[in-house]
């Protein structure tokens, strides 16, 4: 399970998506998340289909690599079908005793089940194709406005940047702790929840004294660097623009208008 943990990992191949320019893919990514809450209707949520399976195909990232990041969210989107397929109120479809599954309630169910599967597929699909690095610069460049606001912009984008870089990290670390404990004879798989959460503890402590461990010897290494914040920085690689950038913005722009008509239009 934990191999299908893609979040924070870099896919390495040459597409377009590859070569788009950060700050397109991480705005791109915040206009589709809006637009899944916009659509409400069959015609939308196909719109959205379409355009994320373009995406896909253009980012030439194997999909069973991306719907492999599905498997770690399914019992929560199992959580969010069953309560909104029992909890929301409207014409019955099946009665058993006092609980009731409503019209409304499968509509409902099916269209946060599509909208939390396009989500966690799209902002996968964000990461699988940018660098750390590279969302840390197009962060830090959208975010730049706050400045005015006396925003630490440049720690915050810094924050995300090592969190994202840490997750592979740690869940490497976790496997070969797993693995380790599974060898003197420590069972992760059998017992009733509460006793499969006890066998968790020689998993948690050791993962969290080697995370501090290795949170405390970055910090000794950009010391070591003279790092002092953003203030004077340079890039070795700074954002620029190019017409492929402007096409894109151009396709997200012209989606979210559809995806605003089709709404408007309630078809």
């Amino acid at each position: 399970m934990l191999k299908d943990i893609t979040l924070g990992q870099y896919y390495q191949t040459d597409s377009v998506l590859h070569r788009l320019d950060p700050r397109v893919k991480l705005i791109g990514t915040f206009v589709f998340i809006i637009a899944l809450f916009i659509v409400n209707t069959p015609a939308g949520y196909l719109l959205c289909a379409v355009f994320l399976a373009a995406m896909i195909k253009l980012s030439r990232v194997p999909l069973r690599y991306i719907l492999g990041g599905m498997k770690p969210v399914l019992f929560l989107l199992a959580i969010t079908v069953f309560f909104n397929l029992l909890f929301t109120p409207g014409t019955p479809l099946v009665s058993v005793w006092r609980i009731s599954i409503t019209r409304e309630g499968v509509s409902f169910a099916v269209k946060m089940a599509a909208r939390l599967c396009f989500l966690i597929t799209g902002t996968t699909l964000m990461t699988l194709t940018t660098t750390p690095n590279q969302l840390t610069d197009a962060l830090e460049a959208v975010l730049r406005p706050l400045k005015a606001l006396h925003v630490p912009v440049h720690e915050i984008a810094m924050m995300m940047s090592i969190a994202l870089r840490f997750i592979p990290i740690l869940m490497e670390e976790t496997d070969k702790i797993m693995k380790a404990q599974m060898a003197r004879g420590a069972d992760f798989e059998t017992g009733n929840v509460i006793r499969r959460a006890k066998n968790m503890v020689p998993i948690l402590v050791p993962l969290f004294i080697s995370a501090f461990r290795r949170a405390n010897d970055l910090a000794m290494a950009m010391e070591a660097r003279c790092y002092r914040g953003g203030e004077g920085r340079t890039r070795m690689k700074p954002l620029v623009y190019g017409r492929a950038d402007y096409t894109a913005y151009s396709v997200i722009a012209a989606v979210f208008a559809c995806c605003v008509l089709i709404r408007a239009a309630g078809i």
